[in-house]
């Protein structure tokens, strides 16, 4: 009942000790170019971030224990007091001298962070655009053949317009056809007997031997 009473106090403080009142003094520091102002503040600063994250773990393991959070607000006050002057101490004992004789590994690995990053960014965005011209390549294609298909369909169902057209059409142009040809066999018919009659009356027509035997010429 304890922990959870203390915790969003122990957050609240921590928030305006820790962090508002020294950006509020590094600030004032900076107005009046005072350069111990600016070491002095810079000390915080850094020994603050590495508190930062170390309590990113000691909340997860830690946090059961008892007057834990009112440990972190003692700490931090401790870090900004000008009687105790807890960051100073700390950088200058144990920050300082640590970084300075890690400082070449430091920047080493550093550099190789951001070369790699480098790399890995460029490759990252090589394959990403690789990605992204492959899509573009498959939708165009994609719509080349939905494009084909569609026209495809339209000229098949203009086919079977047309084909449906000309079935419609087929008996009217028929009828007259075999009109024609009913009239061309009547007219060879009628010729045919009247070129019969004509050869039938320009022969001779004998009579009988009983007859006067007088010849009849048309």
């Amino acid at each position: 009942m304890n922990q959870r009473h203390y915790r969003p106090c122990g957050v609240y403080q921590q928030l305006v000790f820790g962090t508002l009142y020294p950006a509020y003094s590094s600030y004032k520091a900076v107005k009046s170019k005072d350069v111990r102002e600016y070491v002095k503040w810079m000390m915080y600063w850094i020994i603050f971030a590495l508190f930062t994250t170390v309590e990113v773990f000691t909340d997860m393991f830690l946090c059961w224990l008892p007057f834990y959070y009112e440990l972190k607000i003692a700490f931090v006050v401790w870090l900004l007091s000008p009687y105790t002057k807890g960051s100073s101490v700390l950088y200058r004992k144990f920050v300082h001298p640590t970084l300075s004789s890690k400082e070449k590994d430091i920047d080493e690995y550093i550099c190789q962070a951001k070369d790699k990053s480098y790399d890995t960014l460029v490759h990252f965005g090589r394959k990403g655009l690789n990605v992204a011209a492959t899509a573009a390549v498959m939708a165009a294609t994609k719509g080349q053949g939905v494009l084909s298909d569609r026209l495809r369909s339209f000229s098949m169902q203009d086919l079977s317009s047309y084909q449906s057209d000309s079935v419609n059409s087929g008996p009217d142009t028929t009828q007259p056809a075999a009109a024609q040809h009913r009239t061309r066999t009547m007219m060879r018919s009628k010729s045919e007997s009247y070129n019969k009659g004509k050869e039938t009356l320009s022969k001779p027509i004998q009579k009988s031997k009983s007859g006067s035997g007088v010849m009849f010429f048309r």
